[in-house]
Parts: structure tokens; C-alpha cells; sequence
């Protein structure tokens, strides 16, 4: 019995160094130069699941959510729909988002992505190199990110209208 507690500690602590090592601590300057809370967020640039191009460096000055999914992500597809509102509740701030694709591939993205209409560009990340440097632990992960391209807070799962409201608050005009 007395290993039980034992066992839970353990695992627990495993977790917590699991995340730290992965997203890293609030405020605390990743060792590595990638994304991490108030760190300026790493470029963007490649083309988009119809071909077009784009670059992040493009959207300076406006608040810009910066989402990690794929369509074969339940969660993923669950916020879809919340993005595409808060995408018309903040239009009036200049509120960019930006889709990332991570660990699926283009065409089901394509499809999804016509099937729910969404008017923002999803980059495409072949060789996981955008996913890298932003520490992606997960898919749903959002980045928050303010008119100077810095990060103001990092969601791992799925959004919910509470999530977003609270943490658009740190990035709005």
C-alpha cells in the first residue's frame, strides 16, 4: 500500500519535467532559442495548403493566433468552429489567425478546410520544422501572439470560449 503514494509522486514529477522540458516555465527564456511565453514568436514561412505564400513577419501590428492542428485531431476539429467566430467577433481589432498543419497531410487538411470555409491561411509544415520551433507538445496548441510578435500565452488542447476570451485579452489592442 505505502507504494502507491510513491508511484504517484513519481509519475507526477515525470509529467512536470515532461512539460517544462516541453513548453518550458512562464517568463523563463527557452535555452534553445525556440517559442516560449513573452519570447518573441520564431518565423513563419512556406506556402499554404492552396500554394500561395506567406510569411508571418507579414501580419506585425495586428494580434495574431497561431494555431498547431490536422484534421485526424478530434479536438482539432471540435474548435473549428470557435475559431471561425472568434475570427468575425475580432475582425474590428485586425485579428489574424494563422493554421498550422502538423502530422497529417495536405489533402484531407484541403478538404476540411473548404468543407468549413475558413478564410485564414494554414501553412503547410512538411519537414516538422515550423512544429519544432515552436515546441508543439500537442495538437490543438495555440499561440497568442501580440502586434510585436510576442507570445503572450500558449494554450496545449483544445480552446474553449473561456480560453480564448481570457487569453485574447493579453495580445488585444
Amino acid at each position: 500500500m505505502p507504494r502507491r503514494p510513491i508511484l504517484l509522486a513519481l509519475v507526477l514529477a515525470g509529467l512536470t519535467t515532461l512539460a517544462i522540458v516541453l513548453i518550458g516555465r512562464p517568463g523563463q527564456d527557452p535555452p534553445d532559442g525556440r517559442a516560449g511565453r513573452d519570447q518573441p514568436a520564431p518565423p513563419i514561412a512556406g506556402l499554404t495548403l492552396d500554394g500561395q505564400p506567406f510569411d508571418l513577419a507579414g501580419l506585425r501590428g495586428r494580434p495574431v493566433i497561431i494555431n498547431f492542428w490536422g484534421p485526424s485531431c478530434v479536438p482539432c476539429r471540435d474548435e473549428f468552429p470557435l475559431l471561425e467566430a472568434k475570427a468575425a467577433a475580432h475582425a474590428p481589432d485586425g485579428l489574424a489567425i494563422v493554421g498550422v498543419l502538423t502530422d497529417d497531410p495536405v489533402e484531407p487538411a484541403r478538404d476540411f478546410v473548404a468543407e468549413y470555409g475558413a478564410e485564414w491561411p494554414t501553412v503547410v509544415d512538411p519537414d516538422k520544422e515550423i512544429k519544432t520551433a515552436y515546441r508543439v507538445a500537442a495538437r490543438p496548441q495555440t499561440y497568442f501572439v501580440d502586434g510585436e510578435g510576442v507570445i503572450r500565452s500558449i494554450q496545449v488542447g483544445e480552446l474553449t470560449d473561456v480560453d480564448f476570451e481570457r487569453q485574447y485579452q493579453r495580445i488585444a489592442p
